[in-house]
C-alpha cells in the first residue's frame, strides 16, 4: 500500500522520455512525505495519439484496469500502476519501474526450424534476405500465466519488449494500453501454446475471479466502459469453457510489429 499511496500523491520530478515509445512515456521518481523516492514511468493522458480502433484519452486507465485484473486474479505479473489525477503534464497513470537484469531473452528469432529444449515455435517468415526465420519463445509457467492474462484482457499489444525479467529473476509485464477492446484483437508473441490446455491452477484462479464477477466488475468499471466490461466478462466464460489457449486469428494480425 505504501507503494500505491507514493505513485499516486508522492511528488513527481520528470527526468526524461523513453525512447521509442508511441505515447508521452516519461521516466520519473516520485517522492513522498516520508522522503520515500522510487523510480516510476508516467503516462499523462495528453501525450496518448488518437487510435481508430480504442476511445480517445483512454489508455492510461486501461493500464490500471490490466493492474487491477491482475491483482483480483491473484497474480503478480504487473508492477505496481496507479492512477494520479494530477502531474506535471496533468492526470495520467503511475507505474513503479521494473530494473532489468541482463539476461537471456524470453523471445528470440532464429534460423534453424529445430526448436531447442525450453522453447517453443511461433510462427515461421523470411528474413530480408530471403532466408527462414522462425520466432521463439521460452517455455516457461510464468510466461504461459502472462498468455493467459492477455487472452483475459484481450492484450492487442504483446510485443517481446514488454517483457521484463528482474534483477531476482522475476518475470514482469508492462504497457498495457491496447487492452480490453470490446472486439476480439489479441495480438501477441506468446502464441506458442495455442490449442493447448492452460494449466489447471491457472483455471482455478481465474474461476475464482469470476466466481466474484461484482467485485471484479467494480474494480474495472472505473477505467473501462460498460460494454468493455461485458466483454471482458465473455473471455472469462469461453476460457473457462475450452479450458485451451486461443489460436491465432485469422482476420487480424496475430503478432505485433515491431515484434520487439
Amino acid at each position: 500500500m505504501l507503494v500505491q499511496e507514493s505513485l499516486t500523491l508522492g511528488e513527481l520530478e520528470i527526468h526524461g522520455r523513453l525512447a521509442g515509445a508511441s505515447n508521452a512515456s516519461l521516466f520519473c521518481t516520485v517522492t513522498d512525505d516520508s522522503g520515500l523516492e522510487l523510480k516510476c514511468v508516467y503516462k499523462p493522458v495528453r501525450g496518448e495519439r488518437p487510435l481508430w480502433d480504442f476511445p480517445e484519452g483512454t489508455l492510461a486507465a486501461r493500464e490500471v484496469a490490466a493492474y487491477e485484473l491482475n491483482l483480483l486474479l491473484g497474480w503478480d505479473l504487473i508492477p505496481v500502476t496507479v492512477w494520479r489525477d494530477f502531474g506535471p503534464h496533468g492526470a495520467g497513470m503511475c507505474q513503479l519501474w521494473i530494473d532489468e537484469a541482463e539476461t537471456e531473452a524470453l523471445v528470440d528469432v532464429v534460423t534453424s526450424r529445430v526448436v531447442r529444449e525450453g522453447w517453443r515455435h511461433v510462427l515461421t517468415g523470411e528474413s530480408q534476405y530471403g532466408d527462414a526465420v522462425h520466432l521463439v519463445h521460452a517455455d516457461r509457467a510464468d510466461l504461459q500465466q502472462m498468455a493467459v492474462l492477455d487472452v483475459l484482457m484481450n492484450n492487442a499489444d504483446r510485443k517481446a519488449g514488454h517483457l521484463l525479467i528482474d534483477e531476482q529473476h522475476k518475470l514482469w509485464g508492462i504497457d498495457h494500453g491496447l487492452t480490453f477492446n470490446d472486439e476480439p484483437k489479441l495480438r501477441t508473441v506468446l502464441w506458442g501454446w495455442s490449442g493447448q490446455a492452460v494449466p489447471d491452477d491457472f483455471l482455478v484462479d481465474v474461476d475464482l475471479a469470476f466466481a466474484q464477477w461484482d467485485t471484479l466488475e467494480s474494480a474495472l468499471s472505473p477505467w473501462l466502459l460498460p460494454y468493455e466490461l461485458e466483454a471482458c466478462a465473455e473471455r472469462f466464460r469461453e476460457l473457462l469453457r475450452t479450458g485451451k489457449f486461443p489460436q491465432p486469428p485469422t482476420y487480424w494480425p496475430a503478432v505485433p510489429w515491431p515484434l520487439y
